[in-house]
């Protein structure tokens, strides 16, 4: 999310439904801290997939619902252990689940901004806290985070220099990608946060990404209107067109996810890696749309902190 935050709020009155669009286009809704050692676990998620994942053809339709809608304020996502919708609250600096009955439970609190988090098969989880700039580690029942790595930029309020603001694991080495948003780096940090690698650089503002099965990184740079693939030799492919890109996710044929939060477009973009299509599948509705996974069914889930509000899209 763009420096808390763009002021894209306008004073909007929220539509009571989201409305979902067909693929046709019509849209609906190295400076360091001592590093601390943190379990040698790993994500319990099905590693993305990817373009070769999956036969037939992707979701032409989809059905849509309000998971949540509350006080709470979502922002980035993530799946626990059980498979169970998590989301952080970057104002209130909680990390809460989604329960069956659309209420939800906080189970993090006391964070400095919490962005892109991954949860551990012991239900520890790694986050990024955008208000001090670095990755910490939050095991189950413990009272406080322990620091695991403070990265190396140094955030201010001037535009497009916030702190870090999205993280992705990367199955492939069992690794860490960090965004470093200020200084527009990425890095590859280990797990206990002793190791931090620089992968690229160059970028406005990197903030949210993903990585495939194959060990391709797609890194959202959000202040340059672009996507950034990065190989895992290191190439890098740089995917244009968009506005504000803030997060991204994966699906099981080839088809990267992005959310583009510029109020002038809003709105959940389908792009087929193959054949370079684009489709909007949901704008309306959304004021600020962050957070994006979808799981292995290939539901896909948006959020958006201020109509606090989450969204479910379900293949029809």
């Amino acid at each position: 999310m763009l420096a808390r935050r763009t002021s894209v709020i306008c004073p909007i009155i929220f539509s009571c439904c989201i409305l979902l669009a067909s693929c046709g286009g019509s849209t609906a809704p190295s400076a360091s801290a001592t590093p601390r050692a943190s379990p040698t676990m790993t994500p319990t998620s099905t590693p993305v997939p990817t373009a070769t994942s999956a036969t037939g053809t992707a979701p032409q339709h989809y059905n849509s619902r309000v998971l949540y809608r509350g006080s709470a304020r979502p922002d980035d996502l993530a799946f626990d252990q059980q498979g169970r919708l998590l989301f952080g609250d970057f104002y209130n600096g909680t990390i809460s689940q989604v329960n069956n009955d659309g209420t939800v439970t906080v189970i993090a609190r006391a964070l400095a901004g919490p962005e892109g988090f991954t949860v551990l098969s012991n239900g520890t989880m790694i986050i990024a806290e955008q208000r001090r700039h670095r990755i910490v580690s939050l095991a189950p029942g413990a009272a406080s985070p322990a620091v695991l790595r403070a990265l190396p930029g140094t955030p201010s309020t001037a535009r497009c220099k916030d702190g870090v603001d999205g993280t992705a694991y990367d199955a492939t080495t069992n690794t860490l990608i960090v965004p470093d948003s200020p200084t527009g780096a990425v890095y590859r940090m280990s797990l206990d946060g002793r190791t931090l690698t620089l992968l690229t650089s160059g970028m406005v503002r990197p903030v949210g990404g993903v990585v495939d099965t194959q060990g391709n990184i797609y890194i959202a740079d959000e202040c340059g209107g672009e996507i950034w693939k990065i190989a895992p030799g290191g190439q890098v492919q740089r995917l244009g067109g968009f506005s504000m890109p803030d997060d991204v996710a994966l699906d099981a044929y080839g088809n990267l996810f992005v959310i583009d939060l510029d109020p002038a477009i809003h709105a959940l973009i389908r792009l087929n890696l193959a054949t370079g299509q684009r489709e909007t599948l949901a704008s309306r509705g959304y004021i600020e749309p962050q957070g994006l996974v979808i799981d292995q069914h290939g539901n896909i889930f948006v959020s958006d902190d201020f109509a606090n509000i989450i969204v479910e899209y379900m293949p029809a």
